[in-house]
């Protein structure tokens, strides 16, 4: 009925206009009036009773300071109100310890921030100590005292001491980086009066007088900045929650917002009321029918706009890294990991929290991420933000600072410090003592935390007093063949590590302790081999770490190169990572021991007698020493040299590289840079050393025809020059194949493609007895007649005629309809 809806309407309003505390009402036209008191009071606030007071420095010199040499960043203004503004709360939080009548004014300690987009103002008010005039006077005008121009001149040469600027009163000034005019009230505990401080971006002077609005704030201060026309971004509540919470997100004391919403409510006209008293003054009994007939004579509800305010706390997440780490459980830890790196999916895999004291004293949590960031899967290493945010007493100075190398750019976390400036530019601090001594001990600490991960025990030891709940043996197996931690992050991240071994010399030893490879003999998915621990199975005459770099597993395990290895039970690393060989560049001896690698030429194996070995070479090499020069002279530039090798098992010939030059997989990877400029394939191709096998059938065959060939040649007989010009061309070819083979089989490609081809055309025709490699003539195929097209029926494309069967059909039963609807 409508006595209901009428009823229910005021209720509804009622409620609305009894909010109190942190939430109000007002309606929309009513709105602005009732806001100008409070959004702009200095705007109406007359100074009377004013002193003006010169500052004894140049303002042009104070602003360059602030705008030029210390803030690139607008942004900033707001953080440094804000932590000024906590200081003064914490100021008096401490002084009511000890006297309580500090508080007895104003029990709330907090930061509120408010706008007004009419009047173009930004207000930050706290509850905080306050000043006095004295205090309005000689703190605000400290940035203008004689040291001004020696700490600017300072700036200049590089010499300035940055613990300096916060003498000077740098943070406050930051407002002018965004205002035309900052006007300040305070009010102290001890000062019954409530000033005002005012002056204007780029004025010589500023003004102190008593606030007429009298004691408007109870305790703290107030700051109001009127924004340039085009800083009026800052009026834009979600611009201010943003900026709010990035740097000021674990202040201590609350930062509340002040957020303003228009909604249309429906309201009772003068007229509606009249009715109803006369109607409730008539006591009557209404039909249903007449009830029926207001309903349908009802008039339109009359609405209006109605703007609620209230309080948002921006800032509600703790500082955890404050706390004691006794204190804190795993799953606040890993809450903290998914704020601090933005993201909520996945778990940290450690992390390590820590209190460095001594010279620079700071606070530390530091996370390892259980997936890898998207830059550094695509390898873009340049890409990859900085994941640690740098704190000075909670307030969040950059998240661009380089506290770790690009190589630990993965590792998330936070570092906040009091013995760092705030009111400084990233690019002076980044250059300062102070953070590269947190640098050096942030390094040492994420090192120590990997290492501490590669050494715990895997499977985690059980407590024996433990009770062991029951488990279904597949579950069992499952747990059992879980991998230890420690692969499972190498696997994501080893190759960062790889670069900290290539760019950190001061901790390259400690790095190389944490790499992990695949070897000859442990080659599974899941199998890591340490250099330690492969330094601690070799052999006893092994005097190298032997390496094999590929571009995978299964090509290093198949490779020929692998064959005298094996029979020697001689374990061999295998460089799967592109980063691989040239970490091993860049690091050729991991202890006492260097690395080989066996792809190279020269390698040999110390456990035969070294006398033998000689005389034997020396006697192949006299032996074959017709072949060798014949392959040489084949090969042209294509191959440096041809050497009887000392390390083939059961291959014909393998092409090596010369030691001072790039290896195969090296050579690949080079070719394969897409910004390459100005490549010569000459410079990147590695000098190629051809070995034979002199056991080998195949060697020894080609070394008889080429004997055979060349007594020919001395002949003169005429009939036999066709035949002994075949035969040197069968010997060629033969060479070639066994050159192409070898090339193949050791990781390198084939430049000259076409005569590849042309030798493989000769072999198929020689080996299947082809006569002519002419070409047949085209087959001829009889004539047949043209086929009708089948018919198209209206209605029935797409459907296939041949799926249908009859015998699915009950034409007995099937209705066809009477007709009637035609």
């Amino acid at each position: 009925m409508r006595f209901h809806q009428l009823a229910l309407s005021t209720v509804a309003l009622l409620a609305l206009t009894s909010f109190s505390g942190n939430q109000g009402f007002v309606r929309a036209d009513e709105a602005a009036a009732a806001e100008a008191p409070d959004a702009t009071a200095t705007e109406s606030v007359t100074l009377e009773n004013a002193e003006n007071f010169e500052f004894e420095s140049d303002v042009s010199r104070m602003m360059d300071i602030v705008i030029n040499s210390l803030y690139q960043n607008n942004d900033v203004f707001l953080r440094e109100l804000i932590s000024n503004a906590s200081d003064a709360l914490d100021k008096v939080r401490f002084l009511g310890i000890t006297d309580p009548e500090m508080l007895a004014d104003k029990s709330e300690l907090e930061v509120r921030i408010s706008y007004d987009a009419e009047a173009g103002t930004l207000t930050i008010t706290d509850s905080g100590i306050g000043m006095t005039k004295a205090d309005l006077v000689k703190n605000l005008g400290t940035i203008a005292r004689s040291g001004t121009t020696q700490f600017l001149d300072a700036l200049g040469d590089g010499s300035a001491d940055m613990n300096m600027i916060g003498q000077f009163g740098v943070g406050f000034y930051s407002a002018f980086l965004v205002a035309d005019r900052v006007t300040v009230a305070s009010k102290h505990p001890s000062d019954p009066v409530q000033h005002i401080w005012e002056s204007r971006n780029g004025e010589a002077s500023f003004v102190v007088a008593p606030d007429a609005r009298g004691n408007s704030l109870g305790r703290g201060t107030e700051i109001t900045l009127h924004l340039k026309e085009d800083n009026l971004e800052y009026l834009d509540p979600a611009k201010i929650k943003e900026l709010a919470t990035h740097y000021s997100e674990f202040v201590t004391h609350p930062i509340q917002i002040r957020t303003t919403s228009t909604m249309e409510v429906e309201v009772e006209d003068e007229d509606d009321e009249e009715e109803k008293e006369e109607k409730d003054g008539e006591d009557l009994e209404v039909s249903e029918e007449e009830d029926a007939d207001e309903d349908a004579e009802e008039k339109p509800k009359k609405t209006e706009m109605v703007t609620t305010h209230s309080w948002e706390q921006v800032n509600t997440n703790q500082a955890i890294w404050t706390r004691d780490k006794d204190s804190i459980t795993e799953d606040e830890y890993q809450n903290f990991w998914k704020l601090v790196s933005k993201d909520q999916s996945s778990n940290a895999t450690r992390w390590s929290h820590f209190n460095a004291e001594g010279n620079i004293n700071f606070k530390s949590i530091l996370y390892l991420p259980s997936e890898i960031p998207a830059a550094l899967r695509a390898g873009m290493f340049d890409q990859q933000e900085n994941g640690l945010k740098l704190y000075v007493r909670r307030v969040l100075i950059s998240d661009a600072f380089e506290l770790l190398p690009k190589y630990l750019s993965f590792v998330k976390g936070v570092v906040d410090s009091d013995d760092l400036p705030l009111n400084v530019n990233r690019e002076s601090l980044q250059e300062s003592k102070i953070i590269k001594v947190i640098s050096k001990k942030l390094v040492r600490k994420t090192i120590e935390m990997i290492r501490k991960l590669s050494q715990e025990e895997w499977p985690p030891a059980k407590d024996e007093d433990e009770d062991e709940p029951e488990e279904d043996e597949e579950e069992k197996s499952v747990e059992e063949e879980k991998e230890h931690p420690y692969h499972t992050f190498y696997k994501k991240f080893g190759p960062s590590l790889k670069m900290g071994v290539m760019e950190d010399e001061a901790n390259k030893s400690k790095l190389m302790k944490l790499l992990r490879f695949k070897s000859s003999k442990f080659p599974g998915d899941d199998d890591f081999v340490s250099l330690d621990e492969y330094i601690e199975r070799k052999q006893e005459w092994q005097k190298e770490i032997y390496v094999f770099a590929g571009e995978n597993v299964k090509q290093l395990e198949d490779s020929q190169f692998m064959e005298r290895f094996r029979s020697k039970d001689v374990e061999v690393i295998y460089l799967t990572d592109p980063v691989d060989e040239y970490m091993i560049e860049r690091t050729p001896t991991h202890g006492d021991m260097k690395f080989i690698s066996i792809t190279k030429e020269n390698v040999e194996f110390k456990d035969e007698d070294a006398d033998l070995v000689k005389r034997r070479d020396k006697a192949y090499r006299k032996k074959f020493e017709p072949l060798t020069k014949f392959l040489k002279t084949t090969f042209g530039k294509g191959i440096s040299r041809v050497v009887v090798s000392k390390r083939l098992g059961e291959a014909p010939a393998i092409v090596s590289s010369a030691s001072y030059t790039h290896s195969a997989n090296m050579e690949r990877i080079l070719k394969a840079q897409a910004f390459h400029h100005g490549r010569n394939n000459d410079e990147l191709t590695s000098a190629r050393v051809f070995e034979i096998n002199p056991r080998h059938p195949f060697i020894h065959k080609l070394l008889g025809m080429i004997a055979g060939a060349e007594e020919k040649e001395e002949e003169v007989d005429e009939q036999e020059f066709e035949a002994s010009e075949a035969a040197a061309e069968k010997a060629v070819d033969a060479a070639w194949i066994l050159h192409d083979m070898a090339l193949l089989n050791s990781g390198f490609s084939i430049d000259d493609v076409k005569s590849f081809s042309d030798r493989s055309m000769r072999l198929l025709k020689s080996t299947m007895a082809v006569d002519s490699l002419d070409l047949e003539d085209e087959i001829d195929v009889p004539v047949e007649d043209d086929e009708p097209p089948e018919p198209e029926i209206p209605g029935m494309e797409g459907i296939n005629m041949d799926d249908f069967n009859m015998d699915d059909f009950d034409m007995e039963n099937l209705d066809l309809g009477t007709g009637e609807e035609l």
